[in-house]
Formats: C-alpha cells, sequence, structure tokens
C-alpha cells in the first residue's frame, strides 16, 4: 500500500513539473508620434521562434496600420520600427499602409521579458472618441493576436484595456 502511495505521489511530481505554463501578454501603447506594441513572456518557460500575428481587422474601431504619408491613414505616420529584442517582419521588409495585419517573428523571448515595436494606427471611423489619429482601447477592443511556436497556434483578443493575452500551450 505504501509502495502504491509513493508512485502515485512521484507520478503527480512529475506531471506536475512537466506542465509548465506558457503564456504571451501584447499591451498596445497609444503614443505620440508613434504607437508602439509590448509583447510580454509571462509565462515560465523560454520561447523560441515564435511568429506573432496582429491582425486589426475586426477591432471595434477599424484601426489601420499608417506607415506612409499618402495612404490610408490620417496626418502623422510611421513605419514599422523594433525598439527592443529581436524582433523582423515575417515575408516583407516593411508594413504596406493601410494593412491590419502584421506578423512579426521574435527569434527568443525568455520568462518575464519584453520585446517591443513602433508604428502607427489609426482607426478609420468618421465619428471617433479621440480622432482618428489617437486610438483608444475601446477602439482596439477585438483586435486578434496569434502566437505561433512550432506547429501550434494560440488566440486572444484585445480588450478595452489595450491588452491581449494569449494562453498557449503548456511546454516543458
Amino acid at each position: 500500500m505504501m509502495i502504491k502511495k509513493i508512485v502515485s505521489f512521484a507520478a503527480l511530481m512529475l506531471l506536475s513539473v512537466a506542465s509548465v505554463n506558457a503564456s504571451v501578454m501584447v499591451n498596445f501603447l497609444e503614443g505620440a508620434p508613434k504607437d508602439s506594441f509590448v509583447i510580454t513572456n509571462t509565462g515560465q518557460c523560454s520561447l523560441q521562434a515564435v511568429r506573432v500575428d496582429i491582425d486589426l481587422t475586426n477591432t471595434t474601431g477599424g484601426l489601420i496600420f499608417d506607415t506612409t504619408a499618402n495612404g490610408a491613414g490620417v496626418e502623422v505616420f510611421q513605419p514599422f520600427e523594433v525598439t527592443k529584442g529581436d524582433i523582423q517582419l515575417k515575408d516583407k521588409a516593411s508594413v504596406n499602409d493601410g494593412d491590419k495585419i502584421l506578423s512579426v517573428i521574435i527569434s527568443s523571448i525568455q520568462p518575464n521579458a519584453s520585446v517591443s515595436f513602433t508604428i502607427d494606427v489609426d482607426d478609420t471611423m468618421r465619428k471617433s472618441e479621440r480622432g482618428m489619429i489617437i486610438v483608444s482601447g475601446a477602439e482596439i477592443e477585438n483586435g486578434l493576436v496569434t502566437v505561433t511556436q512550432g506547429s501550434v497556434a494560440s488566440s486572444g483578443t484585445f480588450g478595452r484595456n489595450s491588452k491581449a493575452m494569449v494562453n498557449m500551450a503548456s511546454c516543458s
């Protein structure tokens, strides 16, 4: 009976050690003249070769990336620029003006570490809460963030607080 309890306890301990939390928080920060996206590894394991897709298609404010003077955005524009970490755009050299989807590859990100980039984001509503060049938390609501590591993808949506939490499959 005692051996059976010891084996059960050991199996339970093995399962709890093997199941380590993996999660990513994406925070949108409205700024002038540049808006920022901060991607933080809020989980307990190192993430390698992570793809992060930010999809503004279903945002409440009809958000777009405003990267050139002569495009769909309003007044101020800013191209994609890495501010912290090893991030690169996936499959292209720049984000096109008026795009609603942006994909980046992060080579690695340790637990509790962040990477970030700047770009201009505008809304497309004729009457918006703070004007078309300033994005409120309510306007980014429902934006989709998908994090892919290997062949496993997990998603989360931006809330009114301008944050999207993506809970991923456990890592070991």
